[in-house]
This record gives C-alpha cells, sequence and structure tokens, in this order.
C-alpha cells in the first residue's frame, strides 16, 4: 500500500542519506548492499549493483585445465547423480 505523504530523506553534510525503512524493507536492501546511482533527466536512480562484473563467455572458456579424455554428457550426469547421492547418505 503506497505511503499517503511522500517519503523523504536529508542529505548529510558528508553527503550521505538515510533511505526510509519501508523503502529498504520493500527492496531487501540491507547494510551493506552497493548501489547503482544514476543521474537522470527526473532525478536519481539508485539500484542494486551486479555481485560480479559481466562477463563473456570468451572471458571464461578453458580457465579451468583439463587431461585426459572429455567425458560424455551421460557421463557427467552420472557424477553429479553419484556425488547427490553420496552427500544425502552422509546427512
Amino acid at each position: 500500500m503506497p505511503p499517503t505523504e511522500p517519503l523523504t530523506a536529508t542529505v548529510s553534510t558528508k553527503g550521505q542519506i538515510v533511505l526510509p525503512m519501508p523503502i529498504r524493507r520493500a527492496l531487501s536492501w540491507s547494510p551493506g548492499t552497493r548501489l547503482i546511482v544514476e543521474q537522470t533527466s527526473t532525478g536519481v536512480l539508485l539500484k542494486p549493483a551486479p555481485t560480479f562484473a559481466p562477463t563473456k563467455a570468451s572471458d571464461v572458456f578453458g580457465c579451468l585445465a583439463h587431461t585426459g579424455t572429455p567425458r560424455t554428457i551421460e557421463e557427467m550426469n552420472q557424477s553429479v547423480l553419484d556425488e547427490a547421492r553420496r552427500r544425502h547418505a552422509r546427512d
């Protein structure tokens, strides 16, 4: 339910702004959340910063060295299933 009065914040002498609690709760922004700040034609836009920098597949292909014969999809699926069973049996 939107508030009846607009929420406000004040800029401190250090340039800090405390966002009103209803906004932080609604967006699940906890202390330490990194935000991107963009100036727009109508004001300022805040949005969560990505956890990791964007990458392309070509940036990560071949980053894990492998020796030996390549595994088939079936072999990889079986290995994942075996590990899941092993972990479940341990619990």
